[in-house]
C-alpha cells in the first residue's frame, strides 16, 4: 500500500467515507470543493487515502471540524502521488496519511513551498510480508524468507499458476514486492487484490478455510485483531537500501506517519488549520475507529462521534 509514501461530497449529512475503501480512484487534481470560491464560508478540504486507517483520520477530524468548530468539510478521494499534486494546488488543505514521498516532498515542501508539514500523526506505519500466525505455528521456519520457497507449492493460487502467490492490494500503492520477488530469487508471483477490500475478502477467506497464504499487509491495521498474522523476515532494512527501485532487496522501513498542509491553508486556515496540526493520536486510536468504521458496519461520522465521546480529554487538546 504505502513504502516511501500504504488515497466530493458534502458530507455535512451525507457519510461517503465508507464508499472509499476500493481502489481505483479517479485523479480528482482538476477537480476542488463546491466551496473553494464561497465567500465568507468555512469551509476545509480533506485528501482522504483509501486504506481505512487513513479514512479513520478523517472521519474524526471532519466530525470536530463540523461539530465543535462550525466548518463545513469537503473530501476528495486522491491516489497517494496525485493528492501531493492536489495539495499544491490548493485543490485540497491538508493530507492527514503520508507514508513517505521524499521526491514529492523535496519538490513542494522544499523547493517550491507549497506544502508545509503539518506534524507527526502519532503512528509508526510498517509494510510486511505476512502469512497466518496459524501456519507460522505449524512451521515456523516459514517466518524466514530464505525458507519461502519451501512453501511455495502450498501458497499457489489460480492466479499465480506454477508459483507460489504473494498478494498485493491495490495496483496504485507503491511496492517493492515485484523487485524484491526478483532479487531473492523466490517461487512466487505478485498477485493484486484490486483494493484493501478485496485482499482483506480474500484473508479472511483463507483464514475461514485455514489455508496457508502469503501476503503484503501493514501496521496499523485493525485485521490483526480479527486474523492475526506473523512477519516474514526479510533482509534487514538499512537506510538507503531502497534508493534503486529496481535492486530494491531488503525489508521495508518502519515510518512515522506525517500531516501536511497547502502553505496558504497553514497560514490563514485559522482553527481549522491548528486543529489539523495538533491532531495526534495513537495507533491504537485509529485501529478503534478503523475496526467500527470496516468491521462493525458503522458509518464514519457515527464511528468518530462514538470515538470522540469517549475521548474528550483526547482531543480537547487539539483544540486548544
Amino acid at each position: 500500500m504505502r513504502t516511501r509514501i500504504r488515497t466530493t461530497a458534502l458530507i455535512a449529512g451525507v457519510s461517503s467515507l465508507a464508499l472509499l475503501t476500493g481502489c481505483g480512484a479517479a485523479d480528482m487534481t482538476k477537480q476542488s470543493s463546491p466551496f473553494a470560491n464561497a465567500e465568507g464560508a468555512k469551509t476545509v478540504t480533506l485528501s482522504v487515502q483509501s486504506w481505512v486507517g487513513a479514512q479513520a483520520n478523517v472521519a474524526v477530524t471532519q466530525y470536530l471540524l463540523e461539530k465543535e468548530l462550525g466548518y463545513r468539510v469537503d473530501t476528495v478521494q486522491i491516489d497517494e502521488v496525485p493528492a501531493w499534486d492536489a495539495l499544491s494546488q490548493g485543490r485540497v488543505d491538508a493530507l492527514l496519511e503520508d507514508w513517505g514521498h521524499p521526491e514529492e516532498e523535496q519538490r513542494y515542501v522544499k523547493d517550491k513551498k507549497t506544502i508545509v508539514p503539518g506534524g507527526d500523526l502519532g503512528v509508526t506505519g510498517h509494510i510486511g510480508w505476512y502469512v497466518p500466525t496459524y501456519f507460522a505455528k505449524e512451521h515456523p521456519d516459514v517466518t524466514d524468507w530464505k525458507n519461502l520457497d519451501k512453501y511455495a507449492d502450498q501458497m499457489r493460487t489460480a492466479e499465480s499458476g506454477a508459483k507460489g502467490q504473494l498478494m498485493d492490494g491495490s495496483p496504485s500503492y507503491v511496492t517493492n514486492d515485484k523487485a524484491l520477488v526478483a532479487n531473492l530469487d523466490l517461487d512466487y508471483q505478485v498477485v493484486f487484490a484490486g483494493s484493501e477490500a478485496a485482499q482483506i475478502t480474500q484473508i479472511k477467506q483463507f483464514a475461514k478455510e485455514k489455508k496457508p497464504f502469503l501476503t503484503y499487509w501493514y501496521e496499523p491495521q485493525w485485521l490483526f485483531k480479527k486474523v492475526p498474522m506473523t512477519e516474514v523476515k526479510l533482509p534487514a532494512y538499512k537506510e538507503g537500501c531502497d534508493a534503486d527501485p529496481e535492486k530494491v532487496a531488503c525489508a521495508y522501513p518502519h515510518t512515522p506517519l506525517q500531516k501536511y498542509l497547502n502553505a496558504d491553508f497553514a497560514k490563514d486556515g485559522g482553527e481549522a488549520a491548528a486543529l489539523l496540526k495538533n491532531f495526534k493520536w495513537t495507533t491504537e486510536d485509529q485501529n478503534e475507529v478503523s475496526l467500527m468504521i470496516a468491521e462493525q458496519k458503522l458509518s464514519p461520522e457515527e464511528a468518530a462521534k462514538k470515538w470522540v465521546d469517549s475521548h474528550e480529554s483526547t482531543w480537547k487538546a487539539w483544540l486548544s
